[in-house]
């Protein structure tokens, strides 16, 4: 008895997920005081490039980017307008995974006293983005803007093999990161420099 509710325990919790993840939208004419995207793909880049050109946040951090990525490169692949980058977007190279990005997204609002933030991220990783974030700086309003690849709640990606295998891995991090919170298990900071939330600064482009 205690296995089969265990089970369906886990079962029940991955179909929310699901649900949750396959519902998510971006909502229309929203506007913070800043934004934030987490790198993992030009195509979450190009969707906050495109929010900062429209006005829906002040400033762009793209947080995590590998540190042989120049931003020359970055505003050539999407195509960005350099008067755009040279004025408003931030490149932090500090992160190196979820938690990383949190601290550093944490770093940058409190040194630019930002109260709401635009939260661009791939719908699948918007629900773990937002708990990091949420717990490492709670005083901010994390608005989320998932960028949707494919439209999950019109297709039977359940019958994809590659998409349910990223929708599992997903649920899993979602689980472990609740446990870990819920016993209050050490976590990494996630960042490159000495492990220290507070020690590198995401850099302006030029």
């Amino acid at each position: 008895m205690v296995a089969f509710i265990c089970v369906a325990i886990v079962v029940g919790g991955f179909l929310w997920f699901a649900d949750a993840v396959t519902s998510l939208r971006a909502p229309d004419g929203v506007k913070a005081d800043a934004i934030v995207v987490l790198t993992g793909g030009y195509l979450r880049i190009e969707q906050a490039l495109g929010l900062l050109r429209d006005g829906a946040g002040r400033r762009l951090l793209i947080s995590g980017a590998h540190p042989s990525t120049t931003p020359t490169q970055i505003r050539k692949v999407t195509q960005a307008s350099p008067d755009l980058f040279k004025c408003c977007v931030d490149i932090g190279y500090d992160a190196i995974d979820t938690i990383g990005n949190a601290n550093e997204i944490s770093r940058w609002i409190h040194d630019n006293d930002y109260k709401s933030v635009l939260v661009v991220t791939n719908n699948y990783h918007m629900l773990r983005s937002l708990h990091e974030l949420r717990r490492a700086d709670p005083a901010t309003e994390f608005i989320p803007y998932p960028v949707i690849n494919a439209d999950l709640a019109r297709r039977a990606w359940f019958a994809e093999p590659d998409t349910l295998r990223t929708m599992l891995s997903e649920y899993v991090k979602v689980v472990l990161a609740t446990i870990r919170d819920w016993v209050g298990m050490q976590k990494g900071s996630g960042l490159r420099t000495d492990g220290d939330p507070t020690g590198s600064v995401p850099k302006k482009s030029p």
